[in-house]
């Protein structure tokens, strides 16, 4: 395959509702988008990367500025390109996991839409739909939390993940648990925001028989992970710390989780993603998919990757209208708990060119052929 050129669209979707984390409260989601045109088929990509380099080290001005100064060119000399190219091509630029992801992306559904293969397909997924799950943020009160979590199960969703924070833990964890009952399939999610000295702390949600504790250490604290797990019965899950298929490998073999959560912008692309789907099911260790506020374009790819096997908890794979008003493409809605696996070539979704162009910030067009 021969890429002519590649647009970068920076847009600014409005939140339905402010969401708040342990780092920090968004009102919009703020995305770099990727568009390669091959003589071919067109592909999109989507940049998970905030706009501030608080969730991980990457952030939007950076990846746009890294994806033309040293991505694209090195794509742009390549004799052969292929998805499976990319990473290989891209891999002597050290990180920028995020920004690699949404051009491997973008190659990826470009390649599958020639060739007519639905993404699911071309992964090996076994399923038509998946359960969904949703992350709730954190709130003003207690009341306002029930009230939430009770209009997301109207809604359907099978699985309810709570952001937590220190000060913002045990007592929310328990009215939920209270109020809604022990089937409720509840986890939380830290994100960062303790450490090993809070183990006692977050021995306190042992009681509450949660699937999960994500990521409650800071990423690069493997060894204090493994310790925490000893100490609490609530299994450790970990995303921020899962960088690649040998992270994963070791955080597992340590001791620092026994569950993983697969975020492909994470781990440098879709390929990766499968990748630790592999080595974790081989290890006997359940994976799900978490989310980054995507768009129909990444939700539609977060979808397909989840059909995988391995994928036995449900995911923060929510309906287009949790976070969107109007998304850029088509919605993805709720049935039953689950959302649909596309099945057309590629991705499966096509962007609604008058939302886009609502929504767009800057567009800026590059020839490969300018980067030779």
């Amino acid at each position: 395959m021969k890429i002519t050129g590649c647009e970068l669209r920076r847009i600014r979707l409005p939140l339905v509702e402010p969401f708040r984390t342990s780092f920090g409260t968004q009102h919009a989601r703020e995305l770099l988008l990727l568009r390669i045109v091959t003589p071919e088929a067109e592909g999109w990509g989507e940049c998970v990367a905030m706009s501030d380099p608080l969730y991980s080290a990457e952030y939007l001005d950076g990846a746009e500025h890294v994806v033309k100064r040293f991505l694209l060119p090195r794509l742009a000399v390549a004799p052969e390109l292929t998805a499976a190219h990319v990473a290989p091509l891209l891999a002597p630029v050290k990180e920028h996991r995020m920004a690699k992801a949404a051009l491997e992306m973008a190659v990826l559904d470009a390649e599958l839409r020639a060739a007519r293969v639905p993404f699911a397909r071309y992964l090996g997924a076994v399923h038509d739909r998946v359960p969904a799950g949703v992350s709730v943020g954190i709130m003003d009160s207690v009341d306002r939390l029930l009230d939430a979590v009770a209009g997301y199960l109207d809604e359907g969703y099978l699985r309810i993940k709570l952001k937590i924070q220190p000060g913002w833990d045990v007592e929310p964890v328990r009215a939920v648990r209270e109020h809604f009952g022990d089937e409720l399939l509840l986890q939380v999610d830290a994100n960062t925001a303790y450490t090993l000295a809070d183990a006692p702390l977050l021995a306190l949600l042992d009681p509450f028989g949660l699937l999960l504790v994500e990521q409650p250490l800071a990423e690069d604290d493997v060894r204090g992970h493994a310790e925490l797990a000893k100490r609490i019965r609530t299994p450790v899950c970990l995303d921020e710390s899962i960088t690649s298929a040998r992270a994963a490998a070791d955080a597992l073999t340590s001791g620092a989780c026994s569950i993983v959560n697969i975020k492909p912008g994470r781990v440098g692309g879709y390929l990766e993603a499968r990748r630790i789907h592999d080595v974790c099911t081989a290890m006997g260790a359940p994976v799900w998919c978490g989310g980054m506020l995507e768009t129909g374009i990444g939700r539609a790819a977060n979808v397909a990757l989840a059909a995988l096997p391995g994928f036995v908890l449900p995911g923060d794979t929510s309906a287009s209208a949790r976070y969107y008003a109007q998304d850029i493409t088509a919605p993805f809605v709720l049935s039953d708990g689950h959302l649909q696996v596309p099945d057309a070539p590629g991705f499966g979704v096509e962007i609604q060119p008058d939302v886009l162009d609502e929504v767009t910030v800057s567009s800026d067009w590059v020839t490969l052929d300018s980067l030779r």
